[in-house]
């Protein structure tokens, strides 16, 4: 009977009929034979070449170390690992990849079994490039969302564009007046952020990109029209390719990305500047929504100088002081709030006005700063306070708003050592006035709700504050805020006059302190309406006081 070997070498018949490229080589690495197929993938290969000189590289280690590690009886005999399928190797023979699979004939022989595999691994390799594409894109969107600060997010554009997509990549944005801000990285280097004075014109595409329109092919742009301005001051490699594409946002352009490759790399192919405006999507819509609230952010402080409360004025010999807290923990503005208008000279009376209009939040805080604009045109009749409320409530009834509020006015006078008061309530709570001996008296002043009805009524009470004596004005989000020991009792007008009792004597700031601390004490972290309170104190000597809340500014003159 013919040896194993005998039959491998002399039926190459045998291998013609296999669907696949077979190789038989000897432990030595001598090719024995091959197959029609074999030889045409491998044109130098013949019986008695050497696999190392013509097969590729990662075939002849293979066969190399598969002999290496096969054992041969002693004396010749049968290879106790005849017919043993080994683990395969791969790799390109250009331009096909093939799985090679090893089997063992006698005395060491191998038979490389190699299968056409090119489409299995350029699928495996597309799928792998997708899935890196997919994470970097959740990276970016992370990263690019996690700051709405604008310059942070075109330094991250710049900084991730620059590590996954180009060795340069240089975020514009939309110009401000005559500059550009440009957003400038490299890989592996921080972005830097600049404002310059450039022309948008002077990159092929550019413009076209920072107004939304798709850009210039980059295979058409000239890397030498590339202006000095958009490339970083350290890099001085020459450019190989361009990429511009429109950094899209909410409805408006967000800016262009500009990608840059050095030269000895591979141009952007077409499935890069697909994947390139892919990102740019998500750093335009980023990009968008970062300025989008910058610029709410400016309206919002502009609007809120108007809006918050003010700080107090000084006036000559009054003490007054003023605290404001909103409904809401994150809320700035609200529907109560106060004034405070200084007579034109010493003679003439001070107004002092607090609020309290319906609602909370900020549609309340836009009627309110409705009523203290309305208010401050009718300063010139500052002394007829009925007239005022007449004129407020029309200027209320003839707008859109449906709201209505409540008022107090209070003009004060230094008279000699006392402090003189006309008090109007509109709908308000009455004031109330301590006296050094602790006794809290309630001003019986009376009106109408500003707001509801065509005509209102408002009578105006007079007052004296002596040295010591201090009169409160406050808002309801005091008497009516709810807490104690079960979280639903009112404070009340009760437990305020006591409070405001044990203040006699004090200085206006602290006796706004107090009342404040003893309200928050009160609801603890529960739901409360707006508090605003002011505290109109004659002092005990003459002097010139101001206190805006935080300063208690009390000294003799």
């Amino acid at each position: 009977m013919a040896s194993t070997r005998e039959n491998t070498v002399t039926q190459p018949s045998l291998w013609g009929l296999a669907p696949y490229p077979v190789i038989v080589a000897d432990a030595a690495g001598t090719v024995i034979e091959l197959n029609d197929a074999a030889g045409l993938l491998l044109k130098d290969a013949a019986p008695g070449a050497r696999l190392e000189e013509v097969a590729p590289s990662w075939l002849a280690d293979a066969h190399r170390d598969v002999t290496v590690r096969t054992r041969v009886s002693p004396g010749g005999s049968a290879d106790v690992n005849e017919g043993r399928v080994l683990a395969s190797v791969s790799g390109w023979i250009a331009p096909q990849s093939f799985e090679a699979h090893p089997s063992l004939a006698a005395d060491g022989i191998v038979v490389w079994w190699l299968v056409d595999d090119t489409d299995r691994r350029l699928a495996e390799e597309a799928l792998a490039a997708e899935r890196e594409r997919t994470r970097f894109l959740s990276e970016a969107s992370n990263v690019l969302l996690a700051s709405l600060n604008t310059d942070k997010c075109m330094a991250a554009t710049a900084q991730l564009a620059a590590e996954y997509l180009a060795d340069v990549a240089i975020v514009v944005a939309p110009a401000k007046g005559r500059k550009l801000p440009v957003a400038r990285a490299v890989t592996g280097q921080e972005a830097d952020r600049v404002l310059l004075v450039a022309d948008p014109s002077d990159l092929p595409g550019l413009a076209e990109a920072l107004q939304g329109f798709p850009p210039v092919p980059s295979r058409w742009i000239d890397p030498a029209t590339l202006p000095a301005w958009a490339l970083p001051q350290d890099f001085t490699e020459t450019v190989e390719s361009v990429v511009v594409t429109p950094l899209p946002g909410h409805g408006v352009p967000a800016g262009a990305l500009i990608l840059l490759r050095r030269s000895g790399r591979a141009q952007f192919t077409e499935k890069e500047e697909v994947f390139a405006r892919m990102f740019a999507a998500r750093a335009g819509a980023a990009l968008s929504a970062a300025r989008l609230y910058s610029e709410q952010s400016a309206i919002t402080q502009t609007l809120m100088r108007d809006l918050l409360p003010p700080s107090l004025q000084r006036l000559e010999g009054v003490e007054i002081a003023g605290g404001y807290r909103p409904a809401g923990a994150a809320e700035q503005v609200g529907g109560d709030f106060y004034d405070i208008h200084p007579g034109s000279t010493a003679a003439e009376a001070s107004l002092v006005i607090l609020g309290d209009v319906c609602g909370k939040g900020l549609e309340a805080a836009v009627l309110t700063g409705k009523i203290r604009n309305t208010l401050q045109a009718l300063l010139p009749m500052a002394d007829d306070h009925e007239r005022m409320l007449r004129l407020l409530n029309g200027a209320l009834l003839s707008s859109h708003h449906t709201r209505f509020a409540t008022l107090v006015l209070a003009s004060v006078r230094r008279a000699e050592n006392e402090v003189r008061l006309r008090l109007t309530s509109a709908g308000h709570p009455d004031p109330l006035v301590v006296r050094t001996d602790g006794s809290v008296e309630q001003v019986p002043t009376r009106g109408s709700l500003i707001g509801v009805l065509p005509t209102i009524e408002a009578h105006t009470v007079e007052t004296v504050l002596r040295p010591g004596d201090t009169c409160l004005l406050y808002t309801d989000g005091f008497t009516e805020a709810r807490g104690g020991p079960l979280g639903d009792e009112m404070f009340g007008d009760e437990r305020l006059r006591h409070a405001l009792s044990e203040c006699a004597d004090m200085p206006a700031e602290a006796i706004v302190d107090r009342i404040q601390m003893l309200a928050s004490q009160w609801v603890r972290n529960g739901p409360h309406d707006d508090m605003a309170l002011i505290a109109i104190s004659a002092p005990r000597t003459h002097h010139l006081s101001a206190v805006n809340g935080h300063t208690r500014g009390r000294y003799t003159a």
